[in-house]
């Protein structure tokens, strides 16, 4: 998982390549020329491939780890953390790519 620009770690790892991925919006041209097989997703605020998740900027990145609790553990798992963060959750799963 990489959360805002340290989807570009991943892709100078080799670990984005030929996948789409997300970052912050200020980083989009450094992503794709680090990593010119990764198509970026721009208008998401997070891209799941099972193995390797990517999110925009900090709050993406609390709405993608949400979901992953929700993925891996189930809904009743992820609702008690909303609870006590005091977030939030507007995404619905069906919108993720």
């Amino acid at each position: 998982m990489s959360v805002c620009t340290g989807a570009l770690l991943l892709a100078k790892a080799g670990l984005l390549e030929n996948l789409t991925a997300t970052t912050h919006h200020g980083a989009f041209g450094e992503l794709a020329a680090i990593c010119p097989t990764t198509t970026i997703i721009q208008d998401q605020r997070f891209v799941d491939h099972g193995h390797i998740m990517t999110s925009g900027g900090v709050s993406a990145g609390i709405d993608m780890a949400l979901y992953l609790v929700e993925r891996l553990l189930g809904p009743e798992a992820k609702a008690p953390v909303v609870t006590e963060m005091e977030y939030q959750w507007h995404l619905k799963v069906d919108e993720v790519r």
